[in-house]
């Protein structure tokens, strides 16, 4: 984005002057809002959850008695009622501890995650599904039966497959885009409704 255009961004200036780490955040809450996704006392994880956005929003919905957890390679700042892993999605140990610190199964899985962008894009595009792919496969191990996800996704050639997929193992999937998304973005969100457990 350039400079003149993100200093004109709305949510970039809401973002600043709410405390909020990032304008992404209002994707998030645009989404909540429209399908009910979080409540209080929710057990929720947020897979690739840098700067922490969308864990400071979820921690103000599902407040003390709730459990939000964040996974990132990169690292986050500390957030009230958060607990944040510093660590890869595709390192065992990582899904080892996100399991121990929920006590349980998760009611919701969101992933918002994004490769370093190249500028190729069917690169980025690959990239970024085989990324949410792998945040697939950890809901697949933490979240409870008819429990909920919101995955991030690039459009490309590989997104039909996905979402296919994706409808194999949820009951309801909704394609959306919020009004904070860029419009010349290309990612749009699934919201994924009542899990079904995959038979191995």
């Amino acid at each position: 984005m350039k400079l003149a255009d993100a200093r004109r961004d709305p949510y970039r200036k809401l973002a600043k002057e709410n405390s909020y780490r990032s304008r992404a955040v209002y994707k998030f809450s645009q989404l909540n809002k429209s399908h009910h996704l979080l409540k209080q006392g929710m057990k929720i994880v947020d897979i690739g959850a840098a700067p922490g956005g969308w864990l400071q929003f979820a921690s103000k919905i599902a407040g003390s008695k709730g459990r939000v957890i964040g996974i990132d390679i990169k690292e986050i700042e500390p957030i009230l009622n958060v607990i944040i892993i510093n660590g890869n999605i595709e390192d065992e140990q990582t899904v080892t501890l996100l399991s121990k610190y929920l006590e349980g199964k998760a009611d919701i899985v969101l992933s918002d995650l994004a490769p370093n962008v190249s500028g190729l894009w069917e690169m980025d595009h690959l990239k970024q599904i085989d990324l949410t792919m792998k945040a697939v496969e950890i809901t697949k191990k933490i979240l409870k039966v008819k429990g909920n996800a919101l995955y991030k996704v690039f459009q490309g050639e590989a997104t039909p497959e996905f979402i296919t997929y994706i409808k194999s193992i949820f009951s309801v999937v909704h394609i959306t885009k919020p009004d904070a998304s860029r419009k010349q973005s290309s990612e749009v969100y699934l919201l994924c409704k009542q899990f079904n457990p995959p038979v191995d």
